[in-house]
């Protein structure tokens, strides 16, 4: 089996933290400590949220952990590592697929049938071609 190879890293520099008060049922503790934490990947918009545990610390361990299992992260993640191995990303898919050799103009004849149309016989005369 091959050994694999780390691609990237994505550490807590690259998100946002915030703290804020739990809420809730828990008496006076969660209403005056900032043990709720949620973390932003800002690349991918990322969210991971925890409130559920009352040290702030054990609560960044589950907001990290939630961020990371998100689609939205597993998404970039995938996209970022096709990026970095050289593949081809959507756009370039797209733009590709879109080029003028493979489109094909059709316009309707005066007998009511699709011709195709060569490239820059199109005249203003002619009916609307459909692509």
């Amino acid at each position: 089996m091959k050994p694999r190879r780390k691609l990237f890293s994505v550490t807590i520099k690259d998100c946002k933290v915030e703290t804020f008060c739990s809420g809730g049922p828990g008496g006076q503790h969660q209403n005056k400590t900032q043990s709720g934490v949620r973390i932003t990947h800002t690349p991918s918009g990322a969210i991971g949220e925890s409130r559920e545990h009352r040290s702030q610390h054990r609560n960044k361990q589950a907001a990290w952990k939630r961020m990371g299992e998100s689609k939205p992260f597993q998404m970039w993640a995938r996209v970022e590592a096709a990026r970095l191995q050289g593949h081809k990303t959507v756009d370039e898919l797209v733009d590709e697929a879109m080029k003028p050799d493979n489109l094909r103009t059709e316009i309707r004849g005066e007998s009511g049938r699709w011709q195709p149309v060569v490239p820059g016989e199109l005249r203003d005369s002619d009916e609307q071609g459909v692509i």
